[in-house]
């Protein structure tokens, strides 16, 4: 009895602790499907022309993500792609040099089930206003891009984009149409119609996408010129995984959402 007693009182004394520690692996281990990401701004101020005796200062707002939370190796890697230079090919010291920039910021649009998705977005002016948007699909396994080779079956990759080309059609169509409609000069609609020509969704193209919990959305740049950026279409085209689940490997970073 005593020995039966000693032994209960041991399996007491040693479960928290085993469960404690379970918990506790379990926890790092989830913690690892997602980065944490703080928040810095910066305001560069820096000397524009001199207008008759007098510096005006031009000011620029740069807002950037610190990356944390991931193991070392994996970490290094996060940061050498999110490193100014990569995103614009554009330097924090080159832009503290340089008047041109105005506002520099970021959206994380997915961080969890081992994917950072994060999209940069830069503006200012020269000749005119301009602005652009850099997008990442990171895989946090291994701290690399999320080519579509990783995600999509190879040789599903002319089907799918054909399927996203239609979308990009249907846009092209909508477009065209409201232009033919609005009160616009009729030169636009010309201008709009000659831009469209040569714009297709080709596989090579499926490289830039981004994801989400719901599904994964195709990124297309059409590159019109300033001029006419006002007829350029959206570019980004929504499939759900049910959609997708045909096309996507399953061993792939986007296999967990279709099992």
């Amino acid at each position: 009895m005593r020995l039966f007693i000693l032994t209960c009182l041991t399996l007491l004394i040693i479960s928290p602790v085993t469960t404690n520690a379970f918990q506790s692996v379990k926890a790092t281990t989830h913690a690892l499907d997602h980065a944490t990401i703080q928040r810095r701004r910066l305001v560069l101020v820096r000397s524009s022309a001199l207008v008759g005796d007098r510096s005006f200062k031009k000011r620029a707002v740069v807002v950037y993500p610190v990356i944390s939370g991931l193991d070392a190796s994996i970490l290094g890697r996060v940061r050498s792609l999110l490193n100014f230079k990569n995103i614009f090919d554009y330097s924090l010291t080159e832009y503290k040099e340089d008047t041109w920039l105005d506002e520099f910021s970021y959206q994380v649009n997915h961080n969890g089930n081992y994917l950072l998705d994060i999209t940069f977005n830069q503006s200012g002016s020269a000749a005119y206003p301009d602005d652009q948007s850099k997008h990442f699909l990171i895989n946090l396994k291994t701290g690399r891009i999320v080519a579509a080779a990783d995600a999509f079956e190879t040789k599903a990759h002319a089907t799918l984009a054909a399927m996203v080309n239609k979308k990009l059609k249907a846009e092209l169509k909508q477009i065209a149409q409201e232009l033919k409609e609005s009160t616009n000069d009729p030169e636009d609609a010309r201008i709009a119609s000659e831009a469209q020509e040569p714009l297709e969704f080709k596989p090579e193209n499926l490289e830039d996408f981004s994801v989400s919990s719901k599904g994964v959305t195709f990124l297309y740049d059409a590159g019109y010129p300033h001029a006419i950026q006002a007829f350029q279409p959206n570019g980004k085209y929504f499939f759900s995984y049910a959609e997708l689940k045909p096309f996507i490997r399953r061993d792939g970073p986007l296999g967990q959402f279709i099992q």
